[in-house]
């Protein structure tokens, strides 16, 4: 028996199917997520969530990503959590190890592509739990279990946050101040960068930026830490170039990796 069948016999296969068939037609899932997301050790985790209590169903879909699929899961208690599901089988395998090398947390050699994504989704565990040490909002984190990751629910009632590229801020100049305050923050309280900082990774939820997706985010002595920081300064700095907002990059730079003093607006109404 290979180690992808996680020694399930004929009758646990069958009862997982039969506890999770209602699952995938609440949420609608088509063949190809289902074969793609739900393999045999993925459903075998959330059976053990679901007879865990941690929670109870799956509701429906968020988003899917390069490196997985995130659902809206309701707990006993019928509150709306996030549970992201990495997936084994399509995710972009090869370039997690170029983040997960030289990160002296992970003793990380040559894994196989479950290790890998199993690692993955403890980054990620791991750096929401610094994000929240530090006040960075941020999705606070649940629970960790094998590829999943449960964390906390950004929106409104069961509406999710929408990402920085689908919102028309009206105070763009707050909200650019406020991520490159999170940003010296996580350097400077945290030690760490998030290596793939854009409007894709950001929503905007009460007026305020949340950062997502961090599973590739790195600590300083990471080899590529001060490029990895460099190219999240300037995605930042070029997506808010539409709204009129033209920052030096180099300053950013500087101020991110100054120790002392806060981050104070660049040019803060020199206009």
């Amino acid at each position: 028996m290979s180690s992808d069948d996680f020694f399930l016999n004929n009758k646990e296969i069958k009862r997982i199917d039969f506890k999770t068939q209602k699952l995938f037609n609440h949420i609608g899932v088509d063949r190809k997520t289902l074969d793609e997301v739900f393999d045999k050790s993925t459903l075998s985790t959330i059976e053990k969530l679901i007879s865990d209590r941690i929670i109870d169903y799956i509701d429906f879909p968020i988003s899917s990503g390069k490196e997985g699929n995130v659902f809206l899961a309701i707990t006993p208690k019928n509150k709306p959590i996030v549970l992201k599901i990495y997936r084994i089988s399509t995710s972009t395998f090869k370039h997690m190890k170029e983040y997960i090398i030289g990160d002296p947390r992970f003793n990380f050699n040559h894994k196989s592509r479950r290790d890998t994504i199993y690692t993955w989704a403890s980054k990620e565990y791991k750096n929401l739990i610094k994000l929240d040490s530090i006040g960075i909002f941020a999705p606070k984190p649940i629970k960790k279990i094998d590829n999943i990751l449960l964390m906390e629910f950004i929106g409104k009632e069961r509406q999710a946050a929408p990402m920085l590229k689908d919102v028309q801020l009206t105070n763009p100049k707050t909200i650019f101040k406020q991520i490159i305050t999170s940003m010296k923050k996580m350097y400077q309280n945290a030690d760490l960068i998030h290596c793939d900082l854009s409007q894709f990774n950001i929503l905007i939820h009460q007026k305020q930026p949340y950062i997502i997706d961090i599973g590739q985010g790195v600590l300083k002595d990471h080899p590529l830490s001060e490029d990895y920081l460099k190219r999240d300064i300037h995605s930042i700095v070029s997506y808010f170039k539409k709204y009129d907002i033209h920052e030096d990059e180099k300053l950013i730079y500087d101020k991110i990796k100054r120790k002392k003093g806060e981050y104070h607006a660049i040019h803060q109404d020199s206009s």
